[in-house]
């Protein structure tokens, strides 16, 4: 079955290649972390009509799956089915699953062949094993950085709590399969571009195709054409992140985080990509544009 109307948000991006957007739920995390180092009379008028009476702003887990003539890709799989329900109460993780909102949209995990991960925390790899700890796209090979790979289980205090390491043990081996090193293309018109920054392997995934128009609802956008989509993971969360000074306290590299933004930030804006925010809930794709002497996040 191909992308269609089923999905949240889908682009042709010409020459046979589309990319659907699919949410697979929500969480919430400390408002404060999100900013890292940004003051808060900075930030705190951006969010003061989201933010919860624990100070926690809502997240989504945005989720992309991108067809072509080579295949389909997955890229994300969120928190998945196996979140303890104490960590689910704390998280106030809600929405179904990847695998679920897949099946939802019309589409069987089976068919997925390669998934894309931009890193591995539990909210973007969560999503590899099903509750019964099966394969969830036993079919498919797992793209992540080398980099990320190792530095996932190491020992050191601050990794072991950023990390599900118990889980990803358990998919270890079939990750390997898929290690990318450097910027790779996984698929035709399909490329991984390290990053580091947010974690040590962390990868922005970049589609190309050859022209399209993006729709919403099965309404086709005016103005929508683009040509390039890039998926910049945790570099990219919300609209603020625009701002390459902005990094959040869960970044283990800030100055690496900072210079890979601004680096990708201008090649976005001179080739006009069209860009996907991984934990924006409301208006989660749009366009970055020039702003003295930043950028600016402007939804579609």
């Amino acid at each position: 079955m191909p992308i269609n109307d089923s999905v949240d948000w889908s682009i042709d991006l010409g020459g046979g290649t589309r990319v659907g957007l699919i949410q697979a739920g929500t969480f919430r995390s400390d408002a404060g972390a999100l900013f890292g180092p940004v003051p808060r009379m900075l930030w705190h008028g951006l969010v003061s009509d989201e933010i919860d009476r624990e100070g926690r702003l809502l997240q989504a887990l945005n989720c992309l799956l991108v067809e072509s003539a080579a295949g389909r890709l997955l890229i994300e799989t969120g928190i998945g089915e196996r979140i303890p329900e104490k960590v689910r109460d704390i998280r106030e993780y809600e929405g179904p699953a990847i695998v679920p909102a897949l099946v939802t949209a019309g589409f069987s995990p089976e068919t997925v062949d390669a998934v894309a991960l931009t890193h591995l925390h539990f909210d973007h790899a969560g999503g590899l094993l099903r509750s019964t700890g099966e394969k969830a796209f036993p079919k498919a090979r797992i793209v992540a950085q080398q980099a990320e790979w190792e530095m996932a289980f190491d020992r050191n205090s601050r990794i072991v709590a950023s990390y599900d390491q118990p889980e990803l043990r358990l998919v270890r081996d079939w990750g390997k399969e898929g290690w990318a090193s450097g910027e790779v293309e996984i698929m035709p018109g399909v490329t991984v571009v390290p990053t580091g920054g947010h974690s040590k392997g962390h990868q922005a995934v970049i589609v190309r195709g050859a022209g399209g128009r993006a729709a919403i609802g099965g309404q086709t956008l005016r103005g929508a054409r683009s040509r390039t989509l890039a998926f910049l993971g945790d570099l990219g969360m919300r609209p603020w992140s625009a701002n390459p000074r902005w990094v959040t306290s869960f970044d283990d590299f800030p100055l690496d985080s900072v210079a890979a933004k601004g680096v990708l930030f201008e090649r976005a804006v001179a080739e006009g990509w069209t860009i996907v925010l991984s934990h924006e809930p409301k208006a989660p794709v749009g366009k970055l544009v020039v702003d003295r002497d930043r950028y600016r996040f402007q939804p579609i």
